[in-house]
């Protein structure tokens, strides 16, 4: 299950990505928002951030106008690993290297034709594990310290 969630500065591209999910016949959860009204992205992303450490959704797509706001807020949640991506590489070797479960995009910074790309590519790359595998474990361990 791809939870996605969004600001309302990622709210269009958000439905293109819904869109898409439904044309490959991916199963997700909404978790909004569904309106172009103002909201604050820490609110919208916290639900999705707990799905995914709950073990309810496996992957997440989360969306404010330049992807940083929202990504920064999902990285202050235990066990998540967001990544905010504008090109193929990065949404490949964030997948490979450091077994992101979360991709960020900024709306205002990509249009939806490369964010879907770049969509594809981080849900169909594996993590290598190996070498990475110790990285991500001591990555993850930077959480615990004072």
């Amino acid at each position: 299950m791809i939870a996605v969630c969004c600001d309302h500065g990622g709210l269009s591209l958000k439905q293109e990505v819904l869109r898409h999910l439904e044309e490959k016949g991916l199963e997700y959860k909404d978790f909004g928002t569904n309106s172009p009204e103002s909201c604050d992205y820490p609110d919208i992303v916290k639900p999705l951030c707990q799905a995914i450490q709950r073990g309810e959704c496996d992957k997440g797509v989360i969306i404010c106008g330049t992807g940083i706001g929202i990504s920064m807020a999902a990285n202050k949640m235990k066990g998540i690993r967001a990544a905010l991506c504008h090109d193929s590489f990065s949404a490949e070797f964030t997948r490979r290297h450091n077994d992101s479960n979360i991709i960020a995009f900024g709306a205002r910074v990509i249009g939806p034709g490369l964010a879907l790309q770049l969509l594809d590519i981080f849900l169909n790359t594996p993590f290598e594990g190996g070498r990475h595998a110790v990285r991500v474990e001591k990555m993850m361990a930077l959480e615990q310290l004072d």
